[in-house]
């Protein structure tokens, strides 16, 4: 492989990691307990800006208290 083949590789990776990540938001999102408007809100937020919506919804979005219904694996 060449150097060129190379960095396509690692960009495509990197693409599916993020697009990986975007569907696990969103699917968060929709199985969550907001609002509509909430879950409308932070799909939009992570569909027009993958990485800063990935990042933005790890930090603000209250996850524990809209996701309560998790039950931890023991």
């Amino acid at each position: 492989m060449t150097k060129n083949m190379l960095s396509y590789t690692g960009g495509g990776l990197i693409g599916l990691i993020i697009l990986i990540l975007d569907l696990i938001v969103i699917f968060e999102v929709i199985n969550s307990t907001r609002s509509i408007q909430g879950k409308i809100g932070w799909s939009l937020l992570v569909f027009f800006f993958p990485v800063v919506g990935i990042i933005i919804y790890f930090l603000f979005s209250n996850r524990a208290e809209y996701n309560a219904h998790y039950e931890a694996i023991a």
